[in-house]
């Protein structure tokens, strides 16, 4: 009707966006606790841990990184793909569901009596297939994301 006026209402933002902060701070939080991690292992497992982590990032750049189960590098992309554990003479990259993914290039060579997990366990002088480590990171991914719920 004529003479009616308009009233706009400013809202606040949702709880959504407070949830979608918080875990753009745990993410930053998690990547920086990776870096110390790789900077407090000064030697070939640093490295290693490293060149993986630039190898997954470039694999996926939506990625994910964690920090969980008190000090563990967590790779997720609807679901977690893969861990970084170190320890004295060994990297462990542990896929959540490996069992499920194809490997023709042989990278996994752990954890092979599982029925949903595998791993890659890396020594010092161990020399890790990029080209095949990436297929196998995109695999998880693909794998993960369709299962994935969709998003309303």
């Amino acid at each position: 009707m004529a003479g009616e006026a308009i009233v706009v209402v400013a809202h606040r933002p949702l709880a959504v966006s407070r949830v979608s902060q918080s875990n753009d701070a745990a993410d930053r939080r998690a990547s920086a606790l990776i870096d110390a991690r790789i900077a407090q292992l000064d030697d070939w497992r640093g490295q290693t841990l490293r060149r993986v982590r630039a190898l997954i990032k470039a694999a996926d750049p939506q990625v994910v990184e964690e920090w969980k189960w008190r000090g563990t590098p967590v790779w997720s992309h609807a679901g977690i793909i893969c861990t970084g554990e170190s320890y004295k003479a060994k990297l462990k990259l542990t896929f959540a569901k490996g069992a499920a993914l194809d490997d023709p290039a042989g990278l996994f060579n752990a954890s092979l009596e599982g029925r949903v997990r595998r791993a890659i366990d890396l020594h010092e002088h161990d020399h890790l297939d990029a080209d095949a480590f990436t297929a196998l990171i995109q695999a998880a991914v693909a794998l993960n994301t369709a299962g994935a719920k969709p998003v309303k």
